[in-house]
């Protein structure tokens, strides 16, 4: 009866391990085959009568001798008592290899268990796993937009190299930005996951696409950029992670600045030019009326007697006259209709010639002259007349401004690199009203009282700099006064 059950358990147990899904051996301490199941014998196309009795570094590897003690997973199961395994590759077939050990009443390691598992699609799938992350990782990397990511704690996780340069972070161990938060000036974070989670806002729900924002950088400065982001979400549809994907405005805001700034001054010029060939036209016309009125006027005044009540007429008419020849020789300078002598001069000089030459001195009496001149060789090749008649009508409107009491500041200086010469003259004045800034530089447009100015000074100006080359323009204005900005084209001597 005893013999009958056993034999039944004994069948029992060999049929649960014949009916194993994997290819299964059973070894003896000492590497002998005890048992292969009928997955093992089809997949090596074996017989059992002639695999029972071998060693298994006989059977895998050929060998006579065992496997090195060191990397043998079976010598680490009997050592051990605990499964090992070992990975295979045969080709493009990949296996795991696990010895599982069979313990007997005493806790020793009666038999191992060998199990091949064939894991060749797993490894595929890793491989390929592995080959989209590498490709994810080399777009990301070599992005020349700034990608930025952080965990659902706002912790950043990633930046790539154009984040780093955009940030002004050099690498991990320099990081002075943790958190996203501090990606952002204060509060902006919270508007932008606001804007995020608000399925209005266009991008979809989590999304965000081309949004101009402000970031700041490492070392504090604010940069413009344009900015999409996301939320990403994990299986549960919870919230996991953000991204950012950041473009630098900077460039695009300069450039649209100066395409700007060159429409503008391309007006101006067209209206300039328009405007200077009718001035001379102008001039022109009523300078001979004006030659006659003069000499008519003179004529009468010589003749007539000293006390008749005609001549105080007539010495307002010779006035007059000359008030209206001195708008005409103004016409004619800024038609241009002078002749141009030009000299090298050094730009300090000519600010020191133009000073020389403001006569006026109680109107600086109690105004506080301020020469800021830089040491540079800073050489100009222009008429020098001209040009120091611009700086004295930059100068006496300064004056004006300050209703001569306050700070006139002279400065030059140069930029090497693009050859240009700088001079600003600033004043402690009002400042020029913001409705009136696009209007200074037209003719006959003046703040002045009266009778105090003709509205030619910095018209004629504009048109002067111009023709050498440069650009005149308020560099800033404010109730703490204006600054006007003349930038010349260096002269560069031939032997440099």
């Amino acid at each position: 009866m005893q013999e009958a059950a056993h034999k039944e358990e004994t069948d029992w147990r060999y049929r649960v391990f014949d009916s194993l899904s994997y290819p299964t051996l059973i070894l003896k301490p000492d590497y002998t085959i005890v048992s292969a199941n009928r997955k093992f014998l089809e997949l090596f196309d074996q017989r059992l009568e002639d695999l029972k009795g071998m060693r298994c570094y006989n059977f895998f590897y050929g060998a006579h001798v065992p496997c090195d003690t060191g990397n043998c997973p079976l010598v680490r199961v009997l050592r051990t008592r605990q499964g090992q395994t070992l990975p295979w590759k045969k080709g493009n077939r990949w296996e795991d290899r696990v010895f599982s050990p069979i313990l007997d009443d005493n806790g020793d390691v009666a038999y191992v268990i060998e199990s091949i598992r064939d894991v060749t699609r797993v490894k595929q799938l890793e491989s390929e796993l592995s080959d989209i992350k590498e490709m994810i990782s080399r777009v990301v990397h070599s992005s020349a937009s700034a990608i930025v990511a952080a965990d659902r704690q706002g912790r950043i996780q990633l930046m790539n190299p154009a984040a780093k340069e955009l940030f002004k972070v050099a690498d991990r161990q320099a990081w002075m930005i943790e958190n996203a938060a501090d990606l952002y000036p204060e509060g902006k974070a919270r508007e932008i996951m606001r804007m995020l989670r608000d399925e209005n806002m266009g991008g979809g729900k989590g999304k965000l696409s081309g949004v101009p924002t402000t970031i700041v950088a490492a070392d504090g400065e604010e940069i413009p950029v344009e900015m999409s982001a996301a939320i990403v979400y994990d299986d549960d549809d919870q919230e996991a992670a953000t991204m950012a994907i950041y473009n630098d405005l900077r460039k695009k805001l300069e450039i649209e600045k100066q395409l700007k700034d060159a429409q503008k001054q391309l007006a101006q010029s067209e209206k300039m030019a328009s405007l200077g060939q009718l001035a001379a036209g102008v001039a022109h016309e009523i300078n001979n009326p004006l030659t006659g009125i003069l000499l008519y006027a003179s004529f009468i005044m010589e003749q007539i007697d000293p006390d008749s009540p005609v001549k105080k007429d007539l010495e307002c008419i010779v006035e007059d006259a000359n008030r209206c020849k001195e708008i005409v020789k103004s016409l004619l300078v800024y038609s241009r209709s002078t002749d141009s002598r030009r000299s090298i001069i050094h730009v300090n000089e000519l600010v020191e010639q133009s000073f020389k030459l403001t006569r006026d001195q109680k109107t600086f009496r109690n105004i506080e002259i301020n020469k800021q001149l830089s040491d540079e060789m800073m050489l100009l090749n222009v008429d020098t007349n001209k040009l120091s008649q611009v700086i004295i009508n930059l100068v006496m409107n300064a004056a004006d401004a300050m209703d001569g009491k306050g700070t006139l500041t002279v400065r030059t200086y140069r930029n090497k690199a693009a050859q240009k010469v700088y001079l600003e003259i600033s004043d402690t004045g009002c400042g020029i009203a913001e409705e009136n800034v696009s209007k200074i530089f037209d003719p006959f447009f003046s703040t002045k009282a009266k009778g105090k100015g003709t509205g030619l000074g910095l018209s004629i100006a504009y048109g002067i700099v111009e023709e050498h080359g440069g650009r005149i323009s308020v560099k800033e204005t404010g109730p703490g006064g204006t600054t006007f900005l003349l930038e010349l084209p260096q002269y560069i001597p031939a032997e440099e």
